[in-house]
């Protein structure tokens, strides 16, 4: 099957099933290739690539960048995690909604997240090791989040005892960020 592209609810926001080649010897994928994904609309500049470990319940995010927003391209090399992106851009009419997909090192399937969203992922398997690349640099003064469990949001986190930072235990909820702390709606792509 030739690499695929699936739109989601958010203009943007992309499923992408790699081709994967295996045989007795393994297996071999493209995890990125700058014209096919460009042909596909995802064309921005990656800058930063980055790996997290975690272990099993983990929960990381929302995660999102202020003046330095970061879009994402997001994949597990090994293990599984239910990967999520939040419209977290004020003016736009999925403000406030998610979407959430299991991605792992069996399906090999990506998401990419663009600038305007909130990111955040909780662990499946006993580890997993998750590589995303990022379109602009991490500036931790310019970090954002929100909380993991806003009950305004809603997201279903399929782990029933999560292990989650002190710091990500103090982000507030959406309703409770300042507007000038949020991204906001350009139209139709961010």
């Amino acid at each position: 099957m030739p690499i695929r592209f699936t739109e989601t609810i958010f203009s943007g926001v992309t499923i992408i099933e790699p081709q994967v080649f295996r045989d007795n010897r393994g297996l071999f994928w493209e995890t990125f290739h700058l014209g096919k994904y460009a042909e596909a609309g995802i064309d921005r500049a990656f800058v930063q690539d980055n790996h997290s470990h975690s272990s099993r319940d983990t929960v990381r995010g929302l995660h999102y960048q202020i003046k330095h927003a970061q879009g994402k391209l997001v994949y597990v090399v090994i293990g599984e995690i239910f990967d999520v992106a939040v419209d977290i851009r004020r003016g736009s009419p999925t403000f406030g909604k998610w979407l959430g997909l299991i991605l792992s090192e069996e399906n090999k399937k990506q998401l990419y997240i663009p600038e305007g969203f909130a990111h955040g992922f909780c662990v499946l398997s006993e580890t997993a090791d998750i590589m995303y690349k990022c379109t602009d640099f991490y500036f931790p003064e310019d970090e954002g989040g929100i909380l993991w469990a806003d009950p305004e949001l809603g997201i279903d986190w399929p782990v029933k005892n999560p292990i989650i930072s002190e710091k990500d235990l103090r982000n507030p909820t959406l309703k409770d960020v300042p507007l000038d702390r949020l991204p906001s709606y350009q139209g139709q792509r961010p």
